[in-house]
């Protein structure tokens, strides 16, 4: 009994330590797909101040246009692209997107 209840414990342990990993892992891959894609137009901090934002018409993350976006609308132009932006649906998973537009989110909050 007391070795079911060490093995139950380990695997307890181990889910919750994959639990605790995974969100910061997403937000990492998230981080790295944002600067390969997204930052020569948005900038690095999601201001769109790059001389390709200006010359895109590229928003800030940080403007009302964008903030009132749900993030089903955010994944929608990351998947289908808007205006001059590209669509990434073809170069990204879905589960890349959905944590992309969370990223966008994170940094028009800042």
């Amino acid at each position: 009994m007391k070795s079911m209840n060490l093995e139950l414990l380990a695997v307890t342990a181990v889910l919750g330590l994959l639990l605790a990993v995974s969100p910061m892992a997403n937000a990492q891959t998230a981080a790295a797909t944002y600067k390969a894609k997204c930052a020569m137009c948005h900038g690095a901090d999601g201001k769109a101040d790059t001389p390709a934002g200006k010359s895109m018409g590229a928003h800030s993350f940080s403007s009302p246009e964008v903030k009132k976006e749900s993030d089903t609308e955010l994944e929608a132009i990351i998947s289908k692209g808007k205006n001059k932006m590209p669509p990434y649906a073809s170069r990204l998973k879905e589960s890349e997107i959905k944590e992309l537009a969370a990223y966008v989110k994170e940094l028009g909050n800042k």
